[in-house]
C-alpha cells in the first residue's frame, strides 16, 4: 500500500499538472469505487483545482467552492498520467479524471478492487474520512509519545494503526524500527519517553528523506509507486545481509503482513517468531542468531550425509541376442 512518502510523490505531480485547471470530466469504469451519492459527477465538472493534498494515505483534491475528491489507493490502487482523453485500460482501469492538459487514470491491479473514491461538498466535509491519526512528521515529543502509549500494543502495531499515526505501514515501519534499533514487538506501554524520543527522530528522519528522496529522482510522473525499493535497509530483504552489521535479514509473518528486522541490531540477537510458527515448532524454534546457524549447519551435514550415501546401482548389462540365420 503506498504509504506517506509514496502518497506525498503522487501529490506534488498531481498538483504540478492540475492547479488551477478545470475539470473538464470523471470517466467512470467500475461501478464499485465510487462510495458516496452525493455530490455528483455534474456538479464537480468545470470546477478549477484549487489544490491537492494529503489525508493519513488518501490523496484529496481540492475544487472551487469547498468540493473534494477524496481517493484511497488501498493496496494496489495507482495512478498515470495520459494524454487528454486517454484511454482507461481494460482490466485494471477504475476511473478517469480529466483535464485540458492531460488525463488522471485511476488503476487497481487487486481483482477484491478495495480502492475507494468519495465526493464531498461543503467546508470540511471530507475530513469525516480522517481516521484520527496524528502527523508524524509534525508531531512533538509529548503528543508522538502520547499516541503510542495510550494502549498497550507492538510497536509495528502501533506505528501501522492509522488512528494513532497517519500515514505508516508495513513499509516504512520497517525502515523506521531498524533506524531506531527497536523491537517491532517491544511494547507500547514499555516505553521510555527517551527511546520515544529516539523513534520520533527515526521517523522523521526515514519519512522526509523518503519523500524528498523520491520526487527528488521522479521528473516524470511516478508510473512503478511500490512498497519494495533497492534503498531499503530491512523491508523486503529477508534473508539478506543487513546493511549495519552483515547478519541476515529476518522476519516474522501474520495474516497478510510481515515484519522485517535485524536481529543483532534490534532484538539483542533473539528471533522472533510468530504465533503459527511458534505453534509449529514448539520448544524446538531456535532463540538465537546462533542456535539458528547450527541447525541449518546440522541440516546441510545430514543433506551432505544422505547425498554421500547413495549407492547408484551399476546398469546390468543385457545379453545381446544372436541374428537368426536365414534358413
Amino acid at each position: 500500500m503506498p504509504e506517506l512518502p509514496d502518497v506525498e510523490l503522487y501529490v506534488e505531480h498531481i498538483a504540478r499538472r492540475t492547479r488551477g485547471q478545470p475539470l473538464t470530466g470523471i470517466r467512470l469504469a467500475s461501478p464499485f469505487l465510487l462510495r458516496t451519492v452525493t455530490p455528483t459527477v455534474k456538479d464537480l465538472v468545470g470546477r478549477k483545482v484549487t489544490s491537492v493534498s494529503r489525508m493519513a494515505k488518501r490523496i484529496v483534491i481540492h475544487l472551487e467552492g469547498d468540493h473534494e475528491i477524496v481517493i484511497h489507493l488501498m493496496i494496489s490502487g495507482r495512478f498515470r498520467w495520459l494524454e487528454p482523453g486517454g484511454k482507461i485500460p481494460g482490466k485494471l482501469g477504475m476511473a478517469a479524471f480529466d483535464f485540458p492538459n492531460g488525463s488522471l487514470i485511476f488503476t487497481e491491479a487487486s481483482t477484491q478492487k478495495r480502492a475507494q473514491l468519495h465526493f464531498f461538498a461543503g467546508k470540511d466535509a471530507w475530513r469525516t474520512l480522517d481516521p484520527g491519526g496524528i502527523e508524524p512528521l509534525t508531531a512533538t515529543p509529548k503528543s508522538f509519545f502520547e499516541a503510542l502509549t495510550a494502549e498497550n500494543h507492538t510497536l509495528k502495531r502501533s506505528m501501522t494503526d492509522p488512528t494513532i499515526l497517519s500515514g505508516i505501514g508495513n513499509a516504512y515501519s520497517d525502515e523506521i524500527l531498524f533506524e531506531a534499533q527497536m523491537s517491532p514487538v517491544k511494547l507500547t506501554k514499555t516505553l521510555t519517553t527517551d527511546e520515544a524520543r529516539t523513534l520520533l527522530t527515526a521517523t522523521k528522519k526515514i519519512l522526509t528523506w523518503w519523500r524528498d528522496h523520491l520526487i527528488k529522482e521522479s521528473d516524470d510522473f511516478p508510473e512503478k509507486v511500490t512498497a519494495f525499493r533497492e534503498e531499503m535497509t530491512v523491508h523486503g530483504r529477508y534473508g539478506k545481509p543487513c546493511r549495519r552489521c552483515g547478519d541476515p535479514v529476518q522476519r516474522i509473518v501474520y495474516a497478510s503482513n510481515e515484519a522485517n528486522y535485524c536481529a543483532r541490531c534490534q532484538t539483542e540477537g533473539r528471533l522472533l517468531a510468530d504465533r503459527s510458527l511458534s505453534r509449529l515448532l514448539g520448544k524446538d524454534f531456535p532463540r538465537s542468531l546462533e542456535e539458528l546457524e547450527l541447525r541449518k549447519a546440522s541440516a546441510r551435514a545430514v543433506v551432505e550425509h544422505k547425498a554421500d550415501s547413495v549407492v547408484v546401482p551399476k546398469p546390468q548389462k543385457t545379453a545381446k541376442k544372436k541374428p537368426k540365420k536365414d534358413l
